[in-house]
């Protein structure tokens, strides 16, 4: 009679985490569920990648929380565009771009809600986290939220520019993972203007319910806000030390 096979040492962290991990075996292979999981999980990812804006859905949740929202759209024209040329997705057609002109008002912070790689995950969370964000901010000036389609982190910085707002927040979707189809992200820009780099944001990422949930990040995003005010820089000279405010030991700003 041969010997039952060792329980696996793996299994009792997978518990702890939606990683592929301790799948199993079958002979040299994997068990069939874990290969359709597989397949599934491929399946919602590409899915997302493709879904549009539900930009009326999200006109209407925002309706309801007192925000009124100005619809773009980037260079890019279609979703395949978008794809093959990240450069046009960075920057406002001409026709959104003269409409954010007409909306131009000094403020502290205007706000877009872009599509990214996920709409879905802007479509499920987004407005989870400005209602969790705003009265945090009650003291600033908002321009109208800002729903943009076919958007890519940069494009913030033009609209930003356009509406003379002092700060610019994007809530994009991520690139979906295989098990994070939904994951929201989001990028602060100070002083933002056309040719802003990467350095010069700071990004909270995997906001999601099984990440970093919508109300937890809109604490971050808040104190990232207030510290890119009081320091005027955004990017690598500002570190996140929201944590150490929840505790007592918060640094002058």
């Amino acid at each position: 009679m041969s010997k039952p096979l060792p329980r696996d040492p793996w299994d009792n962290l997978s518990t702890y985490t939606k990683a592929r991990i301790a799948l199993g075996r079958v002979g040299a292979g994997l068990p069939t569920r874990e290969v359709l999981s597989f397949g599934l999980a491929h399946a919602q990812a590409r899915d997302a990648v493709h879904q549009p804006l539900a930009v009326e859905a999200i006109s209407t949740q925002l309706a309801e929380i007192g925000q009124t929202c100005l619809h773009v759209t980037s260079r890019a024209d279609s979703r395949r565009v978008y794809l093959q040329r990240p450069d046009l997705g960075r920057e406002l057609s001409e026709i959104s771009a003269a409409m954010l002109r007409i909306h131009k008002a000094t403020c502290d912070l205007a706000i877009v809600l872009g599509d990214g790689l996920s709409a879905l995950a802007v479509e499920r969370h987004a407005v989870a986290t400005l209602t969790a964000l705003l009265p945090l901010l009650a003291d600033f000036t908002v321009a109208p939220i800002v729903l943009a389609e076919q958007a890519r982190v940069a494009l913030a910085d033009e609209v930003g520019e356009l509406l003379g707002a002092n700060q610019v927040l994007i809530l994009l979707g991520e690139r979906p993972g295989l098990s994070s189809p939904d994951s929201l992200g989001a990028y602060l820009t100070f002083a933002p203007c056309q040719g802003r780099m990467d350095s010069e944001r700071n990004c909270v990422s995997n906001i999601r319910p099984e990440g970093l949930p919508p109300a937890q990040a809109a604490i971050k995003l808040a104190w990232l806000i207030r510290a890119a005010k009081s320091r005027g820089l955004s990017g690598i000279g500002l570190k996140d030390e929201s944590d150490l405010a929840l505790i007592g030991n918060e640094p002058q700003l």
